[in-house]
C-alpha cells in the first residue's frame, strides 16, 4: 500500500535534483560568460613576463579552462567575490600550461630573465642597445661566458612554423614564409641559373676564334698563359689582353640580355659599338628560350666538345 507514495516521493526528489543541476549549470554558464573579459585581462598581465614566442592565444585558451574550473568550484558561502576567486584560478591555469609546454629547465628561464633585465637596464642608461662587452661587464663575467649563457637561452626557445614574425596586420608573415632552406634552391633561382648558364655557353661559342681559344684553354682546360702563348704564337701579355677582352665581351653580351630590348647593330654608332651590339644580338637568338631552361651542366663538354688543338685546327 505504501509503495505508490514512495514512488511519488522518489520521482519528486529526482525532479528536484534535476532542477538543482539545471540551475547550477545555468549559474555556471552565466558566471563564465560574464567573466570572459577577465581572462583577456589576466592574459595581458601575465604575458609581459613571457618571451614573445609564447602564443597569446594558447594562454587565453588555458585561462578560459581555468575560468570554467573556477565556476565549477566556486562557493559563494565563503564570502569571496567570484572575480577574485576566478582570477587566481585563471592565472594558475595559465602558468601551469606554460610550464607544461616548456621543455627547458627552470634554471634556464631564470637565466633568461636575468640577462633580459640587465639588457633593459643598460639600454635605459645608455639610450641604445648595449654591446656584448658592456653586458659581460655589468654581469661581472667574461665575454666567452656570456656567449655560452646566451647560447643556452637561445637553444631553449622553440618556435612553431606558424609563429607570426611581424606585428603588421597587413603583412601576415610566419616563420615558414621567411625561413630559407639552404640545402635547396628556389625554383625561380634555379631557372635563372639555367638561363644564365645557357647564355654563357652561347656567348663562348660566339666569341672570335682566338678569344674563344683563350677562354676554353685557360678556364676549362687549365692551361697556363705560357702554354697558351706558345700554342697561339703570341706573347703572354697578348694572351692576358685576349683574356681580358673576352671576359669583357662575355660580361657585356650577357648583361645586355637582361636590360630589356637588345641593341640593334644598325642603330649603334661606331665600329666597336656595332660589334658589341651584334655580339649581344647573336647571343639572344642563339637558343630558344625553352632550351635555355633545360638543365645542363656548366662544363667543358657542353661549351665545346673539342679539345683546344681541335678548335685551332678547325
Amino acid at each position: 500500500m505504501g509503495e505508490p507514495g514512495n514512488n511519488k516521493r522518489a520521482a519528486k526528489n529526482t525532479k528536484t535534483k534535476e532542477r538543482v543541476v539545471l540551475d547550477n549549470v545555468a549559474e555556471h554558464r552565466a558566471l563564465i560568460e560574464e567573466n570572459l573579459p577577465l581572462v583577456k585581462h589576466i592574459v595581458f598581465q601575465v604575458a609581459v613576463h613571457f618571451p614573445r614566442h609564447v602564443d597569446r592565444e594558447e594562454l587565453a585558451r588555458a585561462g578560459a579552462l581555468g575560468l570554467v574550473e573556477a565556476a565549477r568550484r566556486y562557493d559563494d558561502d565563503r564570502g569571496v567575490p567570484f572575480d577574485r576567486f576566478a582570477a587566481q584560478r585563471i592565472r594558475g591555469a595559465i602558468l601551469d600550461a606554460v610550464r607544461a609546454a616548456d621543455w627547458a629547465p627552470r634554471s634556464v628561464r631564470t637565466l633568461a630573465r636575468r640577462l633580459e633585465s640587465v639588457e633593459q637596464r643598460l639600454a635605459t642608461q645608455l639610450g641604445r642597445v648595449p654591446t656584448l662587452e658592456e653586458m659581460a661587464e655589468a654581469l661581472g663575467i667574461e665575454l666567452h661566458e656570456l656567449t655560452r649563457l646566451q647560447d643556452r637561452v637561445f637553444r631553449s626557445v622553440v618556435l612553431a612554423l606558424e609563429h607570426e614574425v611581424t606585428d603588421d596586420d597587413d603583412e601576415d608573415l610566419t616563420l615558414v614564409d621567411v625561413l630559407v632552406d639552404r640545402s635547396q634552391v628556389e625554383p625561380s633561382e634555379e631557372l635563372e641559373t639555367r638561363e644564365l648558364h645557357a647564355y654563357m655557353r652561347d656567348a663562348v661559342h660566339l666569341l672570335p676564334d682566338r678569344h674563344r681559344l683563350v677562354i676554353v684553354g685557360y678556364f676549362l682546360e687549365g692551361r697556363t698563359s705560357y702554354e697558351l702563348a706558345r700554342f697561339l704564337g703570341v706573347t703572354e701579355s697578348r694572351v692576358s689582353q685576349l683574356r681580358s677582352e673576352a671576359l669583357e665581351m662575355l660580361r657585356e653580351g650577357i648583361e645586355a640580355q637582361y636590360v630589356g630590348e637588345l641593341p640593334q647593330p644598325d642603330e649603334a654608332t661606331g665600329r666597336v659599338a656595332r660589334r658589341k651590339a651584334a655580339f649581344a644580338s647573336h647571343i639572344g637568338v642563339a637558343s630558344e628560350w625553352k632550351n635555355r631552361l633545360d638543365e645542363q651542366p656548366m662544363s667543358q663538354d657542353v661549351i665545346d666538345p673539342e679539345p683546344l688543338e681541335a678548335i685551332a685546327a678547325s
